[in-house]
């Protein structure tokens, strides 16, 4: 078969890979790609809000399932699109992806289900925003309401820190994302990620895993998209999953289809779990970056049978293997990001690097630039690993970062630290 994949990240340089292993994989196309995902496929040049040019795109070129990396797509309706010009799909309607593109529109889901979850309010002005902070004090959660490329939650630990957090938005630092904040009570406990298909009435579990936010050691420093990660989450024991799906992931996929708009693809639940009890911290409608690195790693050829499976309705057939094994992914990132960074720096010992079934270098922000590969966003590689125990997907992983030769890259040193 014939496959597309939207997006140009290290999310779908894992899905391309893991892909690309199974012999049902005839021709396997990536927009954009990156200079990783240009070793095992093919780029094309294609703007991915557009549904009508990869309609077209798709025709010509006897696609057969698209399947989509990122949340804008989806927010911008292109599965939509994409389904009426008669395509298997996997990712949501534009009305499903509101589980991600609106915050508030998930909490009305969740009151609606009664799925456990922060109390909230909704502000669309700073004024009252301000005034509910000063009335519950820190810590406090400030979120911006729409799509923010992962920068629009801050957890504020102070409460200057949350007003200025909440003038910022209001002063379109964020665009249009941050017209509408969301506010919500501070939740304790250990925050884990669990993954879920869903095909509009099937649902199939799709692994846990563990990220860590913050840009440096300990855990301290500024919010990022995610800096490593790895799979399983300790956290997300058997009963804590089996009580996740129950009172958590059902109501919701429930709620969704009485309202007449049915999920259908990954449901990416971020959870808080505290003495054995989950609490929905929020959902995403894609696989987490870099979550899906340490998914993809473990699954291997099987993550196709389950994606097509899940975008062609039939994912009460499909079935998961898992293997007792683990994997971490490390991220190095441009020196300054998640702030201000620069581009073009070239990276050398890439072709040092070990590629199997347990070891994978993905590409998240790459392009080459005469002959070299250079950094080109702000997350740059994730160094993947699988191993028969966390501490040997930690070893290998690590020893890959250190065979990187990037002076004006940084990484994390301790993911993983909570599990180990």
């Amino acid at each position: 078969m014939n496959i597309l994949i939207l997006g140009g990240g290290g999310r779908e340089h894992s899905l391309a890979w893991a892909i690309r292993q199974n012999p049902k994989c005839d021709r396997l196309i990536v927009a954009p790609g990156n200079a990783g995902i240009a070793a095992i496929a093919e780029c094309a040049d294609l703007d991915i809000l557009n549904g009508n040019a990869l309609a077209v795109f798709a025709e010509e070129n006897g696609i057969d399932l698209v399947v989509i990396g990122p949340e804008a797509p989806l927010a911008a309706g292109v599965a939509d699109r994409l389904r009426q010009a008669g395509l298997a799909v996997f990712g949501p309607s534009a009305a499903a992806a509101q589980l991600e593109s609106s915050k508030s529109f998930t909490k009305e889901i969740c009151v609606a289900a009664n799925v456990p979850t922060a109390a909230y309010a909704r502000f669309t002005e700073a004024g009252p925003a301000r005034a509910h902070v000063q009335a519950h004090g820190a810590p406090i959660v400030i979120k911006a309401d729409g799509l923010a490329a992962g920068k629009g939650v801050v957890v504020a630990m102070t409460e200057a820190e949350a007003l200025a957090a909440i003038d910022d938005m209001f002063a379109g630092h964020l665009g249009a994302a941050g017209a509408v904040v969301v506010i919500e009570e501070f939740m304790t406990g250990e925050e884990a990620s669990l993954f879920v298909l869903a095909d509009g009435e099937a649902l199939l579990p799709f692994g846990t895993a563990q990220d860590h936010k913050r840009a440096f050691d300990g855990d301290t420093g500024p919010n990022t998209g995610g800096m490593g990660a790895y799979s399983p989450a300790p956290v997300l024991s058997p009963e804590v999953e089996a009580r996740a799906l129950e009172q958590i992931i059902r109501p919701t996929l429930a709620e969704m289809a009485r309202r007449g708009t049915p999920f259908s693809g990954v449901l990416y639940a971020g959870l808080m779990i505290e003495n054995g009890q989950p609490r929905l911290v929020e959902y995403n409608t894609r696989f987490g970056d870099p979550e899906c690195q340490v998914l993809m790693m473990r699954l291997g050829a099987q993550a196709l049978d389950a994606i097509q499976a899940c975008a062609e309705g039939r994912l009460a057939e499909a079935q998961v293997n898992w293997a007792d094994d683990h994997a971490m992914t490390v991220v190095m990132a441009a020196q300054g990001y998640p702030g201000g960074y620069e581009k073009g720096s070239i990276i050398n010992g890439l072709d040092r690097l070990p590629d199997d079934s347990k070891r994978a270098v993905f590409h998240a922000g790459t392009a080459t630039q005469g002959g070299a590969i250079v950094a080109n966003g702000g997350r740059v590689l994730n160094l993947t690993a699988r191993g028969d125990t966390l501490q040997q997907a930690r070893d290998a992983a690590y020893a890959m970062v250190d065979a990187v030769d990037w002076p004006e890259g940084f990484y994390r040193h301790d993911i993983g630290w909570r599990a180990l």
